[in-house]
């Protein structure tokens, strides 16, 4: 091989099977070789491809990136280098290196740990590594190791994270941490993140090349199954990172979606979610194959040559999103019924909003002593609750639990969301309910009242309640109280929702507030037990 090599002034090599068969002999060009294209789904998730590469290095080189690059993609037992000497031809020193199989865990211990290993060079007559063994030990280690993972996290999908950025870094990091959060919340494991900082978004792939390789060989080393993008990717994009990866790729707004399928409860939730979700899936239904020959209603005596798969496809897809709009646009005026026999009531009615996760369902049910589902997850609340609460005075209000909102909701969502949404319409008064332990609250807080401009609902009147001071400081609880009074026209107290003593001065603020624009309704007295009725 060195000979030829040095004639020719081209690398050389060959990939051996386990039994020292020649499966395959390439020819390069001076500086580089290339690869059969295997396809990565050949390859059992526990094993290796059961082949090794030799080839020739003719300018004196170690293992360079793209070796070891071919060597994580394509799964090789093993990659070796064999140094040409320039005078003679002959080989001299043969460098060697394997995969180390490893899992998230020990990832996170060793920061810098790299998917392969080193064997020491040597001339070819020295080399007196035991192949068969070496390599059937890390198969074993491998094994075992999947093994643990997946008991540990049995039938839950494993998926890293991906965000893109092309501006400030650290805003990409605040963003991918919420990511981690909504993955959570959908029950998966997450086992790694990765943000890049780019001039500009690749249009086919959206990372860079030397990036998309990186995710490669970590979500190959740590069997990851999905990929996460943190922004919403075109389907053309999908494909392309998918065809790369041989793995399922999804991006925010589909997470989201999958979540709130995984929440709804009601009907009506449940009309909205797949709603949102087939207007989502329309524009990405992708072409098969082998769908040129798939015509439908075609041949002798049809009428032209009838439909491909895709098209019936798309059209089953546009009569499922017509006929939910039906049933969606029925619920809508059943509630808004239910609505008018509130209003004819003259209950005032408060609606709690804010970013997921922030606490309303809480502070519904400590002001009510209500059971409300709620829990320490994003999007744990999708269908709206009533309550009827009496506050001091003997007034009665109506108090409504809405869904959270979040950066970035996707449109289809928002506009499947519109009938609950105009629940928040027909409210005398806004509770605002912020995270106030979140670093991130300020921009939560710009998020929140964007998506309410959005619904034009920026008139009706607001208080702002800093839920969780009890995990916060004094000096930033000022601050971020003054930083939101100096911004908007409106209220703040903080509170802890699960505390109802500290509840009095909200209620008081909402007291009056109501007594502004409510007759017969001007003083303030002592907060005292609530009254609750649920309303249906």
């Amino acid at each position: 091989m060195t000979e030829i090599s040095h004639e020719t002034g081209r690398q050389v090599g060959v990939l051996l099977n386990r039994k020292g068969q020649v499966e395959y002999v390439m020819v390069g060009n001076a500086k580089q070789i290339e690869m059969p294209d295997f396809g990565r789904a050949r390859v059992s998730e526990d094993r290796f491809r059961g082949l090794r590469c030799v080839h020739t290095h003719l300018n004196g080189e170690k293992l360079n990136q793209d070796d070891l690059t071919d060597l994580a993609l394509l799964r090789l037992d093993l990659m070796s280098a064999v140094q040409v000497n320039p005078r003679t031809g002959l080989p001299d020193l043969v460098y060697s290196a394997h995969l180390v199989p490893s899992t998230a865990e020990k990832l996170e211990t060793e920061a810098q740990s790299l998917p392969y290993e080193f064997l020491e060079p040597d001339i070819p007559s020295q080399l007196d590594t035991n192949f068969i063994a070496l390599i059937n030990s890390l198969e074993n280690e491998m094994a075992r190791s999947r093994r643990t993972a997946r008991s540990r996290h049995a039938n839950r999908d494993r998926v890293m994270l991906v965000g893109v950025t092309t501006g400030y870094l650290s805003e990409a990091e605040e963003s991918i941490a919420e990511l981690e959060e909504l993955a959570l919340s959908a029950d998966v494991v997450v086992l790694d993140k990765i943000v890049q900082r780019r001039p500009q978004i690749d249009p086919k792939t959206v990372l860079g090349r030397g990036k998309l390789e990186e995710l490669l060989i970590r979500s190959m080393r740590l069997g990851a199954d999905l990929i996460v993008f943190d922004t919403e990717l075109s389907p053309s994009q999908v494909r392309s990172i998918s065809t790369i990866t041989d793995l399922k790729v999804i991006d925010r707004p589909q997470l989201i979606l999958d979540i709130f399928a995984q929440r709804a409860q009601s009907r009506e939730g449940k009309f909205q979610v797949e709603l949102a979700q087939l207007k989502y899936l329309l524009p990405r239904l992708a072409q098969g194959q082998n769908s040129a020959f798939s015509r439908l209603a075609g041949g002798i005596g049809g009428r032209g040559p009838g439909e491909t798969k895709l098209e019936t496809d798309r059209r089953r897809v546009r009569d499922k999103i017509s006929q939910l709009e039906k049933q969606v646009d029925n619920l809508q005026r059943q509630r808004q019924e239910r609505r008018k026999n509130r209003v004819q009531r003259n209950l005032p009615i408060i609606s709690l909003v804010g970013y997921t996760n922030a606490g309303k369902s809480t502070l519904l049910n400590t002001l009510t002593q209500s059971k409300v589902y709620a829990e320490k997850k994003m999007f744990a609340t999708l269908d709206p609750t009533s309550r009827r609460l009496r506050l001091p005075y003997e007034q009665e209000v109506i108090i409504n639990d809405t869904v959270g909102f979040i950066r970035d909701l996707p449109e289809t969502l928002v506009a499947a969301f519109r009938a609950t949404l105009e629940e928040i319409s027909d409210s005398d008064l806004l509770v605002h309910v912020v995270d106030a332990s979140n670093p991130n609250a300020i921009a939560q807080v710009e998020s929140v009242e964007k998506i309410l401009g959005e619904l034009e609902l920026s008139q009706i009147p607001e208080i702002v309640v800093l839920n969780k001071a009890d995990l916060v400081d004094e000096t930033t609880l000022a601050a971020l109280e003054r930083q939101i009074t100096s911004e908007r026209d409106c209220e703040t107290v903080a509170v802890s929702a699960l505390d109802s003593k500290s509840l009095r001065p909200m209620v008081e603020r909402v007291e009056a507030t109501i007594a502004g624009f409510k007759p017969g309704f001007d003083e303030v007295s002592e907060l005292t037990a609530a009254h609750v009725e649920p309303i249906s």
